[in-house]
């Protein structure tokens, strides 16, 4: 059996919640400047290096890629062997994620109540998935979930003989109608 301490867990999120606003991932970035280079179109090529320029800024001025920084998605692979100790590994999540983004000058865009639409200025509660796995181990998924393209969303009800031509024209619809207004998600 392996104890862990819930500091441990907040500080690692603390520092996912910053390092996910401001960098992309390795392979992201290459496939960015792979799409630069091999883009035919003088417009899309000069935004390609324009979000490459974004990129290069962000990481160097350490502010974020964008300034809607999302809502925490934190994914919990939890080593059915692990004991967590010094508090609720929930708390130690949400503790994480509030000093990620007070630390990391992460815009707060979560809301206590969609109703009331009264902001709770720390961007938590995080959204939170668990799964239960073999071992001692413990792995931590920050995925900030931006709201510009909830913002757009759409819900099809679909039929099963709609098949995955209904899919298809769901997705395309979904993305067509409200063209450029988004911000696409990034993963």
């Amino acid at each position: 059996m392996k104890t862990i301490d819930v500091s441990r867990i907040t500080q690692a999120i603390r520092e996912m919640c910053i390092e996910a606003n401001h960098f992309l991932s390795e392979d992201m970035q290459e496939k960015l400047q792979t799409a630069a280079q091999e883009e035919k179109a003088p417009l899309g090529k000069q935004i390609l290096e324009q979000l490459q320029e974004n990129l290069r800024i962000a990481g160097e001025d350490r502010i974020p890629i964008c300034q809607d920084t999302g809502m925490a998605v934190v994914f919990l692979e939890v080593g059915q062997d692990v004991h967590f100790e010094g508090g609720l590994l929930e708390d130690a999540v949400n503790e994480g994620v509030r000093q990620g983004y007070r630390e990391g000058y992460l815009r707060k865009s979560v809301v206590r109540d969609p109703l009331e639409r009264e902001n709770t200025g720390d961007n938590t509660p995080a959204i939170i998935h668990y799964s239960i796995v073999a071992g001692e181990q413990v792995k931590i998924t920050v995925a900030p979930k931006g709201f510009g393209s909830e913002n757009m969303s759409r819900v099809f009800m679909l039929k099963p003989a709609d098949g995955i031509e209904g899919v298809k024209n769901a997705v395309l619809t979904a993305v067509k109608r409200p063209g450029p207004t988004p911000v696409p998600p990034w993963w």
